[in-house]
């Protein structure tokens, strides 16, 4: 397994996260042999939005002797109501629904208190300014949670979030398909099939502005949805209009600024152990470009993509990287200080390109690499 810095938290989570999805209506013994797989792949961090109390009492049990081996992402303002699942903003349920958490979780402390399910821009408002954004401040500086997390669909919510200085990791729903929709208060727009009637061309520029603002500020980014509900595997329901393999979804995703792990919503536990598998795949079967380049109703072309198609260069240079640096110095108008010590550290600079096109000519999506180079070489000088 691969692991990558959790943004600014000091943790490190494997590339391959569980979505909670995969325990629903499962017995203990299933549970656990999940968590098992997980163990044994080197999966370490697990998404808790579900406040099944079956499940959650299960799973608890499921990590006994264990637990301090994995990250719990585990959600706020989710109760369970009636027998079925409620988004709440009502503090005494938030807080009765979280120390239930803890309690049938068998543990103390999360690693992660996710602010649950905020998708407009005045629930952000309502959430940050009120009692919710409150209590998880206090539950962060009492240890109870390592660190504050919020869940959105809408980059334009997820943005504000992440600008205030309030958040230290964002859950987001990111694929090929969704990352070229408008942001939108309605989560149903993204599958929609109306939304997809008219030919989509390349990155909604709000999406491409938060992952890279995520990748700025050292807020990291933990994905749902990588998989568009299981969607993309089908070229009868994918809205791109053919099918996507899981190590092609789970790499795009991984490829992505400021991303941390997937969160694969596995519901058999052969599927959690092919999304594992994609640690080991490779690189041939992982590589979406030929795929993303030949999807009838989706156009990438012009926008790097960070596939490495570009290379290899004969001088050595790293232009996929140097691209995604230029990118968010250029988002910024400036060249963040994070962004400029990761360019110095690059074995070869752009000033160093020879201009032989060859990236040009080996790019899917007919990106000026070289041109791209030139400019990265005048703004950070080398």
């Amino acid at each position: 397994m691969n692991y990558r810095q959790l943004g600014n938290t000091g943790l490190m989570v494997s590339e391959i996260g569980m979505g909670c999805e995969g325990f629903v209506d499962k017995p203990y013994q299933q549970i656990k042999e999940f968590v098992d797989a997980m163990e044994a792949g080197g999966v370490n961090c697990i998404d808790l939005y579900t406040p099944d109390p079956v499940l959650r009492s299960m799973l608890g049990r499921a990590l006994r002797g264990r637990r301090e081996k994995f990250v719990l992402q585990a959600h706020l303002c989710t109760v369970w109501k009636n027998g079925q699942y409620k988004r709440t903003r009502d503090m005494k349920e938030v807080k009765e629904g979280f120390e239930d958490q803890l309690e049938r979780l068998e543990t103390d402390h999360v690693e992660i208190g996710m602010i649950h399910y905020v998708d407009s821009l005045s629930d952000w408002e309502t959430v940050k300014e009120g009692a919710v954004m409150e209590y998880s401040r206090k539950l962060k500086e009492s240890g109870v949670i390592g660190s504050i997390g919020l869940s959105s669909h809408n980059p334009e919510a997820a943005l504000a979030a992440v600008n205030s200085g309030l958040i230290d990791v964002l859950m987001f729903s990111i694929n090929p398909c969704y990352d070229l929709q408008p942001a939108s208060e309605n989560l149903e727009e993204l599958w929609d099939t109306k939304s997809y009637e008219k030919p989509l061309v390349n990155m909604d520029p709000n999406r491409q502005a938060l992952y890279e603002t995520c990748q700025r500020l050292g807020v990291a980014i933990t994905v749902m949805k990588a998989f568009g509900g299981g969607d993309l595997l089908s070229a009868e329901l994918s809205p791109a209009g053919m099918a996507l393999t899981p190590y092609q979804c789970l790499h795009y995703a991984l490829t992505r600024p400021a991303v941390a792990t997937v969160m694969s919503g596995a519901r058999t536990l052969e599927e959690l152990k092919l999304s594992i598998s994609y640690v080991d795949a490779p690189d041939s079967e992982k590589d979406y470009a030929a795929a993303f380049a030949a999807l009838p109703k989706i156009s990438w072309k012009g926008h790097c993509m960070y596939c490495g198609h570009c290379a290899p260069c004969p001088v050595g240079i790293d232009i996929a990287a140097v691209t995604k640096f230029l990118n968010l110095a250029i988002a910024q108008n400036d060249i963040p200080e994070t962004v400029r010590e990761h360019y110095e550290v690059l074995p070869h600079k752009a000033g160093e390109c020879i201009r032989c096109k060859a990236c040009d000519k080996r790019c899917p999506f007919d990106v000026p690499a070289m041109e791209n180079m030139e400019k990265a070489a005048q703004m950070f000088g080398a």
